[in-house]
């Protein structure tokens, strides 16, 4: 399949016009910035971060006859689960239960947050565990268990709020910016950026993490990306890695990856250490797939889980990956997801690879998370999506928040500082009103 040009609608910048199509970003705009001396590193912030429209972004609009699926407060974990499971989606906004003459208008009054189906798995075989002095390996299946933990199946999706289950719901709208969706991605920790149409108060896709960081490396070339992207890794913060064992439980694995709030952990070799595959959160959903790994996962080893056959289509076409709106839709959130690497391929950097180089195999890859790791494939540490775009992220209008190093470069070449939550500038740039105005927006 030949790859389409990809073309995003933007107004004019500084006099700026991409040749081919006036109102466009792609290569020939950004080459144009490149060759433009007048535009200082803030102006080539705001010329490209917040003048890509999400309503340009292809693929954000799903087609007709695909809704985006919705849960209500009042649903059970047992039926969100069943929902999900049943449609093949990872993840879906909470609506609450609510008289919708009572809906004032606002997306944010109509939903409450967002949940994923592995982490409703994840809890449930939790609190089973908790629960009862037998270990839930003496049930067959996951439904058996549900259907002998009534007071876990029953739980409403509504109650769990308070929960590390619930990402908050921050959506944007299909006039927004990118740049919008940077604020919120790096403020708020969440896993996509939900998009909506204010007409008819309805989520009609998602943003990913991927998907921005797809859009960053638009940039790269230009001095403000590079003067960030071109550091190495070893410059920067790093999570700590959370590690099995590969001749450990299952069981044991899914009580590790329950315990970490990162999502993943790595799998590595008793004897030397070197990381051989790793498990997901959202791998958890093939112990539906297969009753035999739920029921034997005390002795099935976490190197066995590895290498597991997943039954997602392997010859899908690769070319669909690099496509930007497939990054963006909702239709990307699938539970059993043909894009992301199989267990036992690792994602993996060194600490003297570059960000950018990171980024580029973040996106190539479709992964969420890189792994640290040293030259004996040794993991030393793990590396987000979100410490990623957290670097290219403005600092807060609060205390909380510094933001990233690209931004501060921006800031200092334009002249400019963060002052009691307001952009100082020696001169008063529209770059630096834009700053404040979006970030007040995100807040």
């Amino acid at each position: 399949m030949q790859e389409e040009k990809k073309m995003m609608e933007v107004p004019e910048v500084h006099g700026i016009k991409n040749p081919e199509a006036p109102s466009a970003v792609d290569s020939s705009f950004i080459a144009d910035l490149k060759q433009t001396q007048q535009l200082d590193s803030g102006a080539a912030l705001q010329s490209f971060l917040d003048h890509i429209p999400i309503s340009s972004v292809p693929g954000i609009r799903n087609s007709p006859d695909v809704l985006v699926t919705e849960l209500k407060a009042g649903d059970t974990v047992k039926h969100a689960m069943e929902l999900l499971y049943r449609r093949n989606v990872f993840g879906a906004p909470i609506a609450d239960s609510i008289d919708p003459e009572n809906i004032t208008g606002r997306a944010s009054d109509r939903y409450m947050g967002f949940i994923d189906f592995a982490r409703m798995l994840l809890w449930c075989l939790h609190e089973s565990e908790k629960r009862h002095a037998k270990i839930t390996a003496d049930f067959d299946s996951i439904s058996t268990m549900l259907h002998e933990n009534p007071e876990i199946a029953d739980t409403k999706v509504g109650e769990l709020a308070k929960s590390f289950l619930w990402d908050p719901f921050f959506p944007v709208h299909l006039e927004d910016t990118v740049f919008h969706v940077l604020l919120l991605l790096c403020k708020h920790q969440l896993q996509v950026v939900p998009v909506v149409e204010e007409s008819e108060i309805q989520v009609i896709g998602f943003v990913t993490q991927n998907a921005v960081i797809h859009l960053l490396l638009r940039s790269a070339g230009l001095e403000w990306f590079d003067a960030i992207a071109d550091k190495p890794l070893s410059a920067y913060r790093e999570e700590h890695v959370v590690s099995v064992y590969g001749d450990q439980s299952l069981a044991e694995a899914l009580h590790l990856l329950w315990g970490t709030q990162i999502g993943v952990i790595a799998v590595v070799n008793r004897t030397n250490e070197t990381i051989i595959g790793c498990i997901r959160n959202s791998d958890a959903y093939l112990l539906l797939e297969n009753d035999d790994l739920f029921r034997n996962r005390k002795t099935i080893t976490a190197e066995e889980f590895i290498h597991t056959e997943t039954g997602v289509n392997s010859d899908c076409d690769p070319t669909i990956q690099k496509d930007l709106g497939a990054l963006l839709s909702a239709g990307t959130l699938k539970l059993k997801n043909n894009f992301l690497p199989k267990m036992d391929s690792v994602v993996a950097n060194t600490r003297s690879d570059t960000l950018k180089q990171a980024m580029m195999k973040l996106s190539e890859t479709n992964s969420s998370f890189s792994f640290i790791v040293d030259q004996s494939m040794n993991p030393t540490g793990i590396l987000l999506s979100r410490d990623v775009i957290v670097q290219f992220a403005p600092p807060g209008m609060d205390s909380s928040f510094q933001g990233g190093g690209f931004f501060e470069f921006a800031l200092e070449q334009a002249g400019c500082q963060v002052k009691n939550g307001t952009v100082v500038c020696d001169h008063q740039s529209s770059s630096s009103r834009l700053v404040k105005a979006t970030a007040d927006n995100a807040s």
